[in-house]
């Protein structure tokens, strides 16, 4: 049996950009993307903290240490600059294997920096 288990969070990041008119994604400095594993194209959800949305987008680079959480199309909707939000990934996996597992989680300072 296999399960769906937190893979990966940032948590508490904040919204720098939200571009409407642009292809649907969340674009994340690639800095922060090493630090909890997330890759391109990943699926990710979304829990704004700041105004209850939940929504689910895929990862886009952004350029390494410009600190950027930028949220593009639709979901620029669901945001506004300065937001706090939450940024998770899921992993299916076997039950055993779950068990044993540990997520990466980072929690960064108010300007999208690793603490």
């Amino acid at each position: 049996m296999n399960i769906e288990i937190l893979k990966s969070k940032i948590h508490g990041a904040r919204i720098t950009e939200a571009n409407l008119n642009y292809i649907g994604s969340i674009g994340i400095d690639e800095n922060l993307m090493d630090a909890v594993n997330f890759i391109e194209n990943e699926k990710v959800s979304i829990y704004n903290i700041t105004n209850g949305e939940r929504f689910d987008t895929y990862i886009i680079k952004a350029a390494r240490g410009s600190k950027t959480i930028s949220l593009n199309g639709a979901a620029a909707r669901k945001v506004a600059v300065d937001d706090s939000i939450i940024i998770v990934s899921y992993a299916s996996m076997d039950f055993e294997e779950a068990k044993k597992f540990k997520p990466t989680i980072v929690f960064p300072d108010i300007n999208n920096s690793i603490i």
